[in-house]
């Protein structure tokens, strides 16, 4: 769903998948889909991604947890002695909602994605039980369940937003990735002008 969202500002965006150390290191973001958590940790685990991954996300990086993603992203998890990346600060319940056979869909509203509610798919889906103070609740069903969340370039969903039509919320994480680019090249523009500029100097009193 990614590879079309990057459209509306002129600029497809470029989307791959990340199985090692140098793909991880290769992306502007990232998007941890829906699976089963533990394999995902299982993986992260095997590929050696579980560290840089982390170190990533602390310098920046945009990561969007889908379900399962959500899970590896989350600090706190019922049952889980260690977090599988652990930097978003909300508390998720595995399997809140049930097992398989007790998968639904739901109209949920999300006012930063616009006024129509976004259908959303929960399959095994796990909720987000607790926020930290840094982190902005999205969406929620009507019995008060959180359902998504943001904390800053971080961005969490107990649904799967890829199997439906509508990609709001996965141009939404877009726009999070292409303004953290466009920050990070402004960054690196201000770096090599200073530079040019002490060069400019030391020629001057060399002068």
């Amino acid at each position: 769903m990614l590879a079309g969202v990057g459209r509306y500002r002129g600029e497809p965006l470029d989307v791959c998948e990340v199985r090692t150390v140098e793909e991880l290191a290769a992306v502007d973001g990232l998007v941890i889909p829906g699976g089963e958590s533990t394999t995902i940790g299982k993986l992260m685990g095997d590929f050696g991604l579980r560290e840089p991954l982390r170190r990533r996300v602390e310098h920046g990086m945009p990561v969007f947890g889908t379900c399962a993603g959500a899970i590896a992203l989350a600090r706190d998890v019922d049952g889980l002695v260690h977090p599988l990346v652990g930097l978003m600060d909300i508390s998720v319940q595995r399997n809140a909602f049930g097992r398989q056979q007790q998968s639904f869909e739901a109209d949920v509203p999300i006012p930063s994605l616009g006024d129509r509610p976004m259908r959303a798919i929960f399959i095994r889906a796990p909720a987000i039980t607790a926020v930290g103070a840094g982190v902005q609740v999205m969406a929620h069903l009507p019995d008060g369940g959180i359902v998504a969340a943001r904390q800053a370039h971080l961005l969490a969903a107990s649904f799967h937003p890829e199997l439906t039509g509508d990609d709001r919320l996965h141009r939404y994480f877009a726009e999070i990735v292409l303004a953290r680019k466009e920050q990070c090249d402004r960054r690196a523009e201000d770096q090599e002008t200073r530079g040019d500029m002490e060069g400019r100097v030391e020629a001057v009193h060399e002068l």
